[in-house]
């Protein structure tokens, strides 16, 4: 068995944690190359001391001076380095055959987009890059060999539940070649799912960041609350599994046990279901198409007693209808949509706007930004800048009126 060499992008958040916990308990199988991070240099010095990576990369340089002080410190010899640039470096070098893409939001799609041109294995837990750059990615990875396997646990489960020759080659056939009507997307609703609507104004970041089922870093908890994470999983499916924007169908699943399902024309329904823990799809990722052992309990459906599922209320997550807009849009709508919610999700947290103001602020955005041309990762690059500029003006202005 040859031993993968692996590269985490994201090291410190949630998925990069699991990621390192799983890699931890197959050490014959995975060793680990390079460890990324932003600013939490205490958690990141951890990991290194923990996994002893030969490359560690920060956001910014007092940030890699105060890593480096601390792996002197501990007698550590991981090289640091710092900047987007070294990002794309620790993605493409030769050593490396896996590489783990979950950095939050769009700072983390250049290097994910190197590492398919590169050929490597991608796990793919960064939402804004197949987001932004749909088309550009997939390209990429059918034209360097690249094996691309995705890490959310719905599209982990879309994936699981999808014939062999249509997951792994999904754009030289169609849905109806694989004899799929449809894609069932499940959400657990967020912590708002039952709300009265009539309070939503009245959210606090607080409530917002604590989801029922998982455990997530505060921004992505905030889409869950709001719907967006599974409207930007509605982009990402289209993009994975050459699905159209009708054939992708939400579902709101509060027990989150079933991860998503596939629905074919004989009237079968393939689920693919599991405790909810992200070691399971980052598990199948790093061993594909073999299976390992994740650390994860085994789910015991006597305890679960009952799975319920119902249609999504636009009306109480309007950011999932932009979602799907943005998709049936194009172009750069998909883009513009993903940088305005970063904008005002941020502002929410920050209590800069409310929580009602977020679809707010991405409409907005939208109507200014979205028939903007995106040939090309340069123009695309350019649209997610110009929309954060538009986004943050229109948050301003809300603030202003509050």
């Amino acid at each position: 068995m040859q031993q993968q060499i692996v590269t985490i992008l994201g090291a410190t958040g949630s998925i990069g944690s699991s990621t390192l916990d799983v890699i931890g308990r197959h050490p014959e199988r995975y060793r680990v190359f390079a460890l990324s991070a932003a600013t939490q240099i205490d958690k990141l010095l951890a990991a290194c001391e923990t996994h002893r990576p030969l490359h560690a990369v920060v956001l910014d340089e007092p940030s890699a001076e105060r890593l480096k002080k601390g792996l002197i410190a501990r007698g550590l010899s991981t090289e640091v380095s710092y900047g987007p640039q070294a990002l794309v470096q620790i993605s493409t070098a030769n050593e490396v055959t896996t590489v783990m893409a979950a950095i939050v939001g769009a700072a983390g799609m250049s290097a994910t987009l190197a590492a398919a041109q590169a050929g490597k294995r991608v796990l793919l837990a960064n939402k804004e890059t197949l987001v932004l750059a749909g088309q550009l990615f997939m390209d990429a990875a059918a034209r360097s060999g690249s094996v691309l396997l995705p890490i959310d646990s719905e599209h982990n489960a879309i994936f699981q539940s999808l014939p062999p020759f249509y997951r792994e080659n999904p754009y030289a056939y169609t849905l109806a070649d694989a004899g799929i009507e449809k894609i069932l997307l499940t959400a657990s609703g967020g912590p708002f799912r039952t709300r009265e609507l009539d309070t939503f104004s009245q959210i606090t970041a607080a409530e917002a960041v604590k989801h029922p089922n998982w455990s997530m870093g505060r921004k992505i908890s905030v889409d869950s609350a709001s719907m967006m994470n599974k409207g930007l999983e509605v982009i990402e499916a289209r993009w994975l599994f050459n699905a159209p924007a009708e054939q992708i169908e939400v579902v709101v699943h509060p027990q989150s046990v079933v991860h998503s399902m596939v629905q074919y024309r004989d009237g079968s329904v393939m689920a693919q279901l599991g405790s909810p823990d992200m070691r399971t799809p980052i598990a199948y990722g790093l061993a594909y198409p073999e299976r390992i052992a994740a650390g994860v309990k085994a789910l015991d459906l006597f305890s679960v007693g009952r799975l319920d599922f119902s249609a999504p209320d636009f009306a109480r997550f309007p950011c999932l209808n932009l979602a799907y807009e943005a998709l049936k849009t194009g172009g750069a709508a998909p883009a513009v949509l993903n940088a305005a919610n970063e904008i005002a999700v941020a502002a929410f947290l920050e209590s800069t706007i409310l929580f009602t103001q977020i679809p707010h602020v991405i409409e907005s955005t939208l109507s200014q930004l979205a028939q903007r041309p995106a040939g090309n990762i340069e123009e695309l690059l350019d649209v997610d800048a110009q929309s954060r500029c538009v986004a943050q003006e229109v948050v301003l202005q809300m603030g202003r009126a509050c």
